[in-house]
């Protein structure tokens, strides 16, 4: 699905002019993004959210996990954040989110399934 495609591809763009660009293609201008440890609003809470985590797993990328369903205007998906290639990710995640009419991220609720100890 093109739209978890561009999610995540945010999530990997590393060079901040071309993260800002991807966050727009990904994300509505008043998108909210909550998970356990944050809950950010517009394109400069998610820039901020992602460069943070990029910082805290430096080299690591978000992949598609195993689910991915979608009905109306809403997306569930697991996704796995890992070294490039591993068979095991570091971290586990389950997000399910709305969907705008342009097919941007209106609202995006994220699950940590699986977190280092």
């Amino acid at each position: 699905m093109d739209t978890v495609d561009r999610y995540l591809a945010a999530w990997n763009t590393t060079d901040p002019s071309a993260r800002r660009d991807a966050i727009a293609a990904a994300f509505t201008p008043d998108a909210r993004y909550v998970d356990p440890l944050a809950d950010v609003s517009g394109h400069d809470g998610v820039d901020a959210l992602i460069a943070g985590a990029q910082e805290q797993f430096a080299g690591l990328t978000f992949s598609r996990g195993d689910v991915l369903d979608a009905h109306h205007d809403v997306v569930r998906f697991t996704w796995h954040l890992g070294p490039a290639g591993a068979a095991e990710p570091v971290v586990v995640g389950f997000d399910v989110a709305e969907i705008a009419e342009d097919g941007r991220l209106r609202t995006v609720h994220g699950f940590l399934d699986k977190v280092p100890g």
